[in-house]
């Protein structure tokens, strides 16, 4: 019989759940940055130590036990009790929060109100393009936290990240600033017929908002603008878009571009639902931080209402809960 794990080391713990949440240790090894043999002997040793199998292991998959099972709940408790500790001493590092784009406003905000509430942790911006591009650092532990929309991301990646809704996004077009539409102060839908639209199609980045706007324009006679080579900077995105002319589909803040207007979209008006998404397990205390900034803006902001006539896919109601 083993001896009682009377002094478990939390670095084991963590190694658990990391392998817990992948099931797979190859990728948990990536997320820890760590060799993955140093993973499974850390694995093996909380095995001994605890006197049970937490893992099935074979060629193809990896499997809970029912013990390893009973252990996650614990195993995050006293991880999360670990951040909590160190942050009473400020030792709590940073908070890597990806924005998505630096011109957009509803992650810029939700940012801005958790440092407002949390000044002692250290919240940093990063920016991914996109949440399909996020979810992979995200899961590798690369950065903590995203902002987009949760139900266009691929089901193998959903259940392994969480998500709170934060704002039912209107959604814009923007067009040259001489475009037969640019006259007017609101666009209806149909008016956009016979039009091909930019959506970020070819961008692997940003697969969800591609998804999105293909759901928008489906019967409606607006086509989707071929797959250009994804720009990188404001400069460059205002220099591709002005030479192609394209209108480009976009959310009620984006930033203006020089040469071009932005109009809101009506009848119906289209909502882009925004989450704010982490992956499953994480503990800190900034984090907690930016979920209640989310809720706060939610509610003073009316975000988290439908319009009237507001339009989203039914697989974004389901996952928002409406």
């Amino acid at each position: 019989m083993p001896a009682p794990a009377h002094h478990l080391d939390p670095r084991l713990l963590r190694a658990f759940v990391t392998v817990a949440e992948e099931l797979h240790f190859t990728r948990a090894a990536t997320r820890l940055y760590v060799a993955q043999q140093a993973l499974s002997r850390d694995v093996r040793r909380l095995e001994r130590e605890l006197g049970t199998e937490l893992f099935v292991r074979t060629t193809r998959q990896v499997t809970l036990t029912a013990d390893g099972e009973r252990l996650v709940p614990y195993a995050r408790r006293i991880l999360a009790a670990q951040e909590a500790l160190l942050a009473a001493f400020g030792q709590v590092r940073p908070l890597l929060v990806d924005l998505n784009s630096p011109g957009l406003g509803t992650a810029r905000r939700v940012l801005h109100r958790a440092r407002a509430l949390a000044p002692e942790y250290e919240l940093m911006a990063r920016y991914e393009s996109g949440l399909t591009g996020a979810a992979g650092e995200l899961l590798a532990g690369r950065i903590d936290a995203s902002f987009g929309r949760f139900a266009g991301l691929d089901p193998a990646l959903r259940r392994q990240l969480a998500h709170q809704p934060v704002r039912y996004e209107p959604m814009a077009i923007v067009l040259p600033e001489d475009h037969r539409l640019a006259a007017l102060e609101e666009v209806p839908l149909a008016a956009l017929a016979g039009e091909t639209v930019y959506a970020g199609a070819g961008n692997p980045r940003t697969p969800e908002w591609t998804d999105l706007a293909r759901r928008l324009f489906e019967g409606r006679g607006i086509e989707i603008a071929a797959p250009l080579p994804p720009a990188v900077g404001d400069e460059e995105f205002q220099r591709v878009m002005a030479k192609t002319r394209c209108p480009v589909l976009a959310v009620v803040d984006f930033p203006a571009m020089p040469g071009s207007v932005r109009r809101r979209l009506v009848d119906p008006v289209p909502l882009s639902p925004v989450s704010l998404v982490w992956r499953k397990g994480l503990a800190h205390p900034a984090l907690d931080a930016l979920r209640r900034a989310a809720g706060e803006l939610g509610r003073e902001e009316g975000w988290s209402r439908v319009p009237d006539g507001g339009w989203m896919p039914d697989a974004d109601r389901l996952a928002y809960g409406d």
